[in-house]
Formats: C-alpha cells, structure tokens, sequence
C-alpha cells in the first residue's frame, strides 16, 4: 500500500518504520525543517529514550487509559526500542530511576540513527511541508499542504504531536484534523510542568537546587494527591525538577476552581526525634553562637535565612537559649515546608500535553480509528500522558509503531 505518515517526531518516525517493515510505500510528512525537532530537546537535549523496566512498571506511570497501551507495548516494548537503537549503532547506557540515555548524551545521535532506519528502510521524507486538511473518501485518504497540493494515499498515520514546546511545531493539528473526521478531542492542559508559587521566598532561593527531598501535593481538604522523594529546583516563579514536573501530572487538569499546596520535607530521612536531636547536636557545637549562625551544617546557605524567618525564632537569639517548643516549631518548619501552589505554568514550557484524542473510537490493537478505518492515530495527539522518566517516549514508540506494523 502507499502509506503516508504526518508527523516526523518520535511516533512519527517509529510509525514510518513499522510501516516500511511491513513492505509499504512510505512518505513520511514533517512541518519542520528537520525531523525531530521535540525529541532533539528531550531529557534536557540528551534524549531520555525510554525506561529499562516491565510493562507493569511503565503502565504505573501512566496517568490515563495504561489498559489501552497493552497492545502497543507488546509490539515494542523499552527493552525492543534499546535493541532498535543499538542495533542502529548508538549504544545506551541506563542512569538513576532505569532511565536510558545514548552513551554519548547527544539527543542527535538518536535522531540520526531513526533517520538512517528510515532511509534503509527507502522512506521518503519531505520537510517544510505542512498538511492542512485531511480527506478520506472513496478508500483513498487526500492531504492538503501549505502550498495547495493534493497527496493521495491508501493509509494514513496522524502523529502530529501535542500542543506542548509549540516552537516545536506541536501546534495542534492532529486535533483539528479529528476533529473533521468526527473523533472527540478531550480538552488538553499543559502537564510535566514547573509551578507558580505565592510565596516571594521562592525569588530569593531561586536556582537552589534540592536533593533527596520529599514532596506532598494536598489540596484543600489536606488530601493528599502525591507523595514522591527526589530532586526539585527553585525558580523566580516557584518550584520546578523532576519531583515538581511530575506531581504537575496530577492536578493538570484539576487547577480551575481549586488551590494546592506544596509540602516539601527537607530531611525525609529523619524522624522529628532525630531530627531534634540532630539540631541539639548542632547547636551544642555552636553553643555560643546566634541562632542565624547554628545551621550551616544542617541547610544551604539559602535557605537559612527563609527557614530563620518561618521559625519565627530571633535570629540573634544564643542558642542555649532556643526552648524546646521553639525547636519544635524549627522542626516542622524543616519538614512542613508549605508553599502555595497558584498556577502551572503553560504550554511552552510543558514537556506533554494531558488529554488530546479520546481513545474509545482507537482501535487500541491496531491503532485505526474506528470511524475511518484508513487512519490511524500514535503518540502525543491521542489521550495518553504519563510520568517523567522516559515512559512518555516509550508511549510514542509503542503507539507509532504498532500503527505502522499493523498496515
């Protein structure tokens, strides 16, 4: 059959291969003047390919709809996307939480060797070609580009991506072309995103780095809605890292009408007895010292000042003079950090998009609409999304390639 795929990304590419594989005529259509130009600056522009764990692990960190992944992810799952990778001479290695990356860190040896998968393979791509309208009639599939020209196929492949990092060409228009071909569009919001916080603390800790920190996200009835330990970052808006970016993922779509907060425990490892007593310690050692001096052992330089001023403790206050209810009040301080969760910050700086193309009317076994049997839908477009740690590529991979495996 002649095969057209549009959308160069992750799902795209992968969609194009499979295809190919399958001994189809294949022309893969990409906006941009490059293929993948979102997947160049993923995992910081290293390229965090996937996750090394079990499909039970990846369909854990799915936020929605894991059950209609099971198919996809049999086709390929992360441990057949490193062989692909490998077996396209970019060897990977696997970092902290079974992250894996190409070895040399460069997002753009991955993309050369998808590249190189898809010329073996005799794909045909054409840049700067951007598809307006799509058409199936009379079992033939017609795209519109830019230009006015018509391009007539037997199957199509929708993997246009999301509406996160638009500089990306993520702009939206697998939705609009579901949308005319009658499939509900579930409403996106921005996810795996930094925070806005209402607390001017965050300016002055801004680019102080946290690790082996937890955090809580509770809403107003002090529910708690995520708990996780990690790395966080702060920022001249609020809060960001990868334990800020993926809590985001749980209230993305629950933000309007509703106030969050961030309760972030400093020393996770220590109990409020430990961690008392690990003050005691401290200020035995700076028994003749103010109180704002007594805890460079204990916290960043930063954070000192903002921790003094939460304590409500007087800075120049000896510290055989802090009581023991004025240590346990340090000590809550320490654990109970409470930050106000305002807003997430929007789609140019969301790494996913949450919702998109409702999956009821995805055929998840083949990836075929069930409305228009001659298209198809992988990747970011349709309502999948899940947590940081390369399980959002995954996704792409697996989605993308069993549509093209299943022409």
């Amino acid at each position: 059959m002649n095969v057209f795929v549009i959308g160069g990304g992750a799902a795209g590419m992968m969609a194009a291969i499979g295809a190919a594989t399958n001994g189809h005529t294949v022309t893969l259509f990409e906006k941009n003047e490059k293929l993948g130009k979102k997947l160049f600056i993923t995992g910081k522009g290293r390229c965090n390919i996937t996750n090394a764990s079990d499909i039970n692990t990846h369909m854990e960190n799915v936020m929605k709809n894991s059950k209609f992944l099971y198919s996809a992810y049999n086709a390929l799952d992360s441990y057949g996307v490193v062989e692909m990778i490998e077996n396209a001479g970019i060897p990977t290695k696997v970092e902290r939480g079974n992250r894996v990356f190409p070895k040399s860190d460069h997002s753009t040896d991955v993309i050369k060797a998808l590249k190189n998968m898809l010329d073996d393979l005799k794909v045909k791509v054409v840049l700067d070609c951007e598809i307006k309208t799509i058409d199936d009639e009379n079992s033939q599939v017609i795209l519109t580009d830019a230009f006015g020209n018509e391009h007539s196929c037997d199957r199509c492949i929708i993997a246009t991506g999301g509406i996160s990092y638009r500089s990306t060409g993520s702009t939206g228009d697998g939705y609009k072309f579901a949308n005319c071909l009658g499939h509900e569009v579930l409403d996106t919001y921005p996810s795996l995103v930094p925070m806005e916080i209402d607390d001017d603390c965050c300016k002055q800790l801004q680019g102080l780095s946290l690790k082996n920190v937890s955090l809580a996200i509770l809403d107003e009835n002090n529910k708690q809605l995520y708990f996780d330990q990690g790395e966080m970052l702060f920022t001249h808006f609020g809060i960001s890292g990868p334990l800020v970016l993926s809590a985001s993922s749980y209230i993305a779509d629950k933000m309007e009408g509703h106030r969050y907060k961030a309760v972030i425990d400093l020393k996770p490892a220590l109990s409020d007895e430990k961690l008392d007593a690990r003050i005691l310690r401290d200020f035995d050692e700076f028994k003749n010292k103010n109180f704002n001096n007594s805890l460079s052992k204990l916290l960043p330089n930063k954070l000192i000042p903002i921790i003094i001023e939460k304590s409500g403790i007087n800075p120049y206050k000896k510290v055989n003079e802090v009581t023991k209810i004025e240590r346990e009040h340090l000590v809550k301080c320490l654990k109970h950090f409470e930050l106000e969760i305002v807003n997430l910050r929007g789609f140019d700086e969301a790494i996913i998009t949450k919702g998109g193309i409702d999956v009821s009317n995805i055929n998840p076994k083949t990836m075929q609409s069930k409305l228009h049997p001659n298209i198809s839908f992988a990747g970011e477009v349709l309502d999948l999304d899940a947590l940081t740690g390369g399980f959002n590529l995954q996704i792409a991979w697996s989605t993308g390639y069993l549509a093209g495996i299943s022409i």
